[in-house]
């Protein structure tokens, strides 16, 4: 059975205050980079947060949020707080990881991926997403076993996660450090990508809710 939209909303809500009471990561850097109480049917996963997330309280809020802002602006008709408002952010590592010795940020082990992946869950139980978006390798990869990024980028696809089945449209970190999505072949998966996201019915309604 369907919960209402007002039973939904609580869940969410408690889930998200438990979700930012995190302590399961000692390396990882607090505090915790939530979207808030979103109740939506797409979920995107990012891969953490940078340095910026964190100041600003909020998923992709530097450089490459403004990208991924305007590749779904430029696809789907969708402004930042439109996207915002109608789209569950979450990610697989919800905490900064901080930066390597060696320059750059640290990519998440696999404990701190597995600590984090019950809140991910928990958002599929509560959400019953109709579609996820996966924005680059790490994340992806949590839904499907690694392989190039040509070989799924600008398709969707139809994959059971957490028992729960949804549509699947994989998408290239949109960070300025990656070039994938600005040359080829990924320019044109990208675009092959997003078009699948604006014809998708989860995003329909959001551009034009209903009563």
């Amino acid at each position: 059975m369907t919960n209402s939209p007002t039973s939904t909303f609580r869940k969410l809500e408690r889930h998200v205050k438990n979700l930012r009471a995190c302590q399961l990561c000692p390396k990882m850097h607090k505090p915790v980079v939530s979207c808030g109480p979103v109740v939506s049917r797409i979920i995107l996963v990012g891969q953490a947060p940078g340095d910026k997330e964190p100041v600003f309280g909020r998923p992709f809020a530097w450089t490459a949020g403004k990208t991924l802002f305007r590749w779904f602006q430029e696809s789907c008709g969708l402004t930042e707080e439109q996207f915002r408002k109608g789209v569950y952010m979450a990610a697989v590592c919800r905490c900064f990881p901080g930066k390597k010795p060696t320059g750059g940020d640290r990519v998440p082990d696999d404990t701190e991926v597995a600590n984090c992946s019950r809140w991910l869950k928990g958002e599929f139980e509560i959400l019953q997403p109709e579609l996820i978006l996966a924005v680059g390798r790490l994340a992806i990869y949590q839904f499907m076993p690694a392989q190039k990024l040509a070989a799924v980028i600008g398709r969707q696809f139809r994959i059971t996660y957490a028992g729960h089945e949804a549509d699947f449209i994989p998408l290239p970190h949109p960070s300025g450090a990656s070039p994938w999505h600005r040359m080829e072949p990924g320019k044109t998966l990208l675009q092959q990508a997003l078009r699948l996201c604006a014809r998708h019915s989860s995003f329909q309604r959001i551009k034009s809710p209903g009563p």
